[in-house]
């Protein structure tokens, strides 16, 4: 099982550019997976590409900040604007991202595909 989540284009150029090498989460997935599936929210709307898992860190938005914003991929006033009155947060370590060559149109090939809000399970076999 995977997980599917949503990443706008700006974070997705930073992540195939290889700048931006945590992905950041005010809520985590509870089942254990090591894939990641990315749909590249609006307006591109398609599943581009996938990495793998490493480390998963939890800890307060400002420890993430001082300790990961060389790599964060993102600016220091937009990441504390989507951590605003959280009190603890996600980086989820970006190993090895695979751009797809010929990116997925979910709308086409998965019956009622609904992008999470944040993230969702999806089946190993959909996107192979």
């Amino acid at each position: 099982m995977s997980v599917l989540l949503s990443i706008k284009p700006k974070y997705v150029k930073e992540i195939i550019e290889g700048k931006k090498l945590y992905e950041f989460r005010k809520a985590i997935f509870r089942k254990k997976t090591d894939k990641i599936i990315v749909y590249e929210s609006s307006p591109t709307k398609k599943i581009i590409g996938e990495f793998l898992v490493g480390k998963i860190i939890e800890d307060t938005p400002k420890n993430l900040w001082d300790n990961l914003r060389e790599c964060s991929g993102i600016e220091e006033k937009e990441f504390f604007s989507y951590f605003r009155n959280k009190k603890l947060g996600f980086a989820l370590e970006i190993k090895k991202f695979i751009e797809y060559k010929n990116p997925i149109n979910p709308y086409k090939e998965f019956k009622n595909f609904t992008p999470p809000q944040s993230f969702c399970y999806f089946e190993e076999q959909k996107v192979s």
